[in-house]
């Protein structure tokens, strides 16, 4: 399984990765031991979300797709959880599914 997640950040802008390990991924861009560059000088706050998919070409699609979004779409999607709504036109969101329950 992958993994594409969307990270709030001290500034309250929105970072969006993809992992194979969630636990992992959040504890290095926590601590900026290992974290992206992005996190490194924008400090990860929260994790807002984030969706399982069977492969890592998905995970790497959506996460494409979701980058693209305006800061509006991506609040949008955080609080709504409606990715057919915002991305149906571009890919099929059939194969991913939000994980709830994930706290870092």
């Amino acid at each position: 399984m992958y993994y594409t997640y969307m990270l709030r950040c001290e500034d309250n802008s929105i970072y969006t990765g993809m992992t194979k390990n969630v636990e992992h991924r959040m504890e290095e861009h926590f601590t900026k031991i290992k974290g992206a560059k992005y996190t490194s000088t924008h400090t990860a706050k929260k994790l807002e979300a984030v969706w399982q998919s069977e492969n890592r070409a998905l995970a790497s699609k959506l996460e494409y797709r979701i980058k693209r979004l305006t800061k509006a779409k991506k609040e949008e999607l955080i609080q709504t959880n409606n990715l057919e709504e915002l991305l149906q036109e571009i890919i099929d969101c059939k194969p991913y599914k939000r994980i709830e329950n994930i706290f870092f």
